[in-house]
């Protein structure tokens, strides 16, 4: 028996989120730590098993209320629909032919949730390779976190941009340039421009990634008020988005140079641009205080809920991780290379 088994990693945005849905510019990392993971195998009858993460029982009433909260009303089951869903469309409307075998999916992630590391996109990104092994047809790459996006965005409503996608289908480290005069369509989807880049293993910068579940929250609670001003023309919020694309094009150059000193400042930039125009939780903000207070960059990883930077020496790194243990964050150092 065929068994197919595919994963798609955790995602942290180095610079330039939240631009990537408004014409801005992104650059991301992949965070290896953190996986989602389909199996599936060929079986009689189309079947979604569900996981752990599908919680139905819960202690008491206020278990539940907190979970629906943090969570919304479904778990995995749906992602995986909609991707079937959306595959089948995609594979007819580009005269794809798919063989009439079913298939049994079990899925699994240890993404945290609602902390902006894109677990969601992670479960649609690995079911998405598992489904084209197992019909043996091939979506092209530039292609991949447009038709992911479309799952979200059309299928289930969900408010993000490409960013998520386009790192978890390149992996490694990639800059994104989502400007209109950038911006293509191909077989009905819509994609930027999209650049990997190499940082030499022997003079990487010292990232780190802190997180903290109990304070994150649904990234529509972010993306939907954006939206709306976006759409409205606020100025302020224009001017901010042109400025992200901007500290984005310097960060690649601070990259290409190995100039971590100025990365780390612009990391901080991009975190007070955002707090000029979003209004920030308290315990979201002081994640970002106290990283900073211990003499480290931070900025937001994603929506919330997890701060990305950079620390100058390992003793700072430690002063990090006990400051942050005293309010249940947790510290690591995120691993974006593809294993030799």
């Amino acid at each position: 028996m065929q068994i197919i088994k595919r994963s798609a990693y955790a995602r942290a945005g180095l610079i330039g989120n939240p631009s990537d849905g408004y014409n801005g510019k992104t650059i991301s990392i992949l965070v290896r730590q953190f996986a989602a993971t389909i199996t599936l195998y060929e079986w009689d009858q189309v079947e979604i098993v569900m996981s752990a993460n599908d919680q139905s029982r819960f202690r008491s009433v206020h278990d539940l209320v907190h979970d629906v909260r943090l969570h919304g009303y479904y778990g995995g089951v749906r992602l995986i629909k909609a991707s079937i869903k959306r595959f089948v469309e995609y594979c007819s409307s580009v005269g794809l032919p798919l063989h009439d075998r079913t298939f049994s999916i079990r899925y699994d992630t240890n993404i945290p949730r609602q902390v902006g590391m894109a677990g969601s996109s992670a479960i649609i990104t690995a079911m998405m390779r598992c489904l084209m092994e197992f019909y043996d047809v091939e979506i092209p790459l530039h292609l991949l976190p447009s038709l992911v996006l479309s799952i979200e965005r059309g299928e289930l409503g969900i408010a993000a941009g490409l960013q998520d996608r386009v790192i978890q289908a390149y992996e490694g480290v990639v800059y994104m340039d989502f400007a209109p005069d950038k911006m293509r369509v191909e077989n009905g989807l819509e994609f930027g421009e999209y650049t990997p880049l190499e940082i030499p293993e022997q003079n990487a910068p010292n990232l780190y990634l802190a997180y903290k579940t109990e304070v994150g929250e649904p990234t529509e609670i972010t993306h939907d008020n954006l939206r709306h001003r976006w759409n409205e023309g606020e100025p302020s919020v224009l001017r901010a988005m042109a400025q992200f694309a901007k500290i984005t094009d310097e960060a690649k150059l601070a990259i290409e140079a190995q100039n971590w000193s100025r990365l780390s400042q612009l990391m901080d930039a991009n975190f007070d641009l955002r707090r000029s125009i979003c209004k920030i939780a308290p315990g979201q903000l002081e994640l970002v205080e106290r990283a900073r207070e211990v003499g480290v960059s931070a900025k937001f990883a994603g929506s919330g809920g997890a701060i990305i930077g950079i620390y100058p020496n390992e003793e700072t790194f430690q002063n990090l991780k006990r400051s942050m243990a005293e309010i249940g964050c947790i510290v690591v150092e995120p691993l974006w290379r593809t294993p030799s």
